[in-house]
């Protein structure tokens, strides 16, 4: 069964966050969340906590297929400010494991300069910190190599399903994008 780590951070977008997470479990991808900041109980930007699997500093990633970080604010900044988030951002992309961001989170990852050259979408406002990243605002979400990122709250639906697509395949995402009325 594949495996995906999602990250929370105090103040995460929770449409990005809990679509995302019910979707890949649709899809019988396992789905542990991971919670960044030190409490396994995080707050959404709106106010909704939800209960974390794991802290992130008692992860070992060498299980998960792929990593995704949901946008909102202060979310994104929070994970952005996570040295151990970073370090895992990096043994990924060594790996070549996919990394998913919706929103703003895709700047956690313009930051660290991995996004440079490859195209990318996200939360309008956000693109000035992709450093050197190909910006694109007429798709709601875009693959370039392990990375995938989506513009926001209204995309998470067609993100997940993307995600989907590239664990299981794109029957699976197909017949579960009927099954939802997509």
């Amino acid at each position: 069964m594949k495996k995906v780590a999602l990250y929370l951070a105090k103040g995460f977008e929770e449409i990005e966050a809990l679509t995302t997470v019910d979707i890949l479990r649709r899809a019988k991808i396992e789905v542990d969340l991971v919670a960044v900041g030190g409490e396994i109980e995080v707050t959404g930007a709106h106010n909704i906590t939800v209960i974390a699997n794991a802290l992130i500093e008692d992860l070992s990633c060498d299980t998960y297929d792929m990593m995704v970080l949901p946008g909102g604010m202060p979310g994104t900044l929070n994970l952005d400010s996570s040295e151990i988030l970073k370090k895992q951002i990096i043994n990924f992309n060594l790996e070549n494991k996919y990394i998913g961001a919706i929103c703003a989170a895709p700047l956690v990852i313009g930051k660290m300069k991995f996004l440079e050259n490859r195209e990318v979408t996200c939360y309008p406002g956000v693109e000035s910190q992709l450093f050197g990243a190909v910006y694109r605002n007429d798709l709601d979400v875009i693959v370039d190599g392990n990375f995938i990122t989506s513009r926001g709250p209204g995309t998470a639906i067609s993100f997940a399903l993307k995600l989907v697509e590239l664990l299981r395949g794109k029957e699976i995402s197909e017949n579960l994008a009927t099954d939802l009325l997509v």
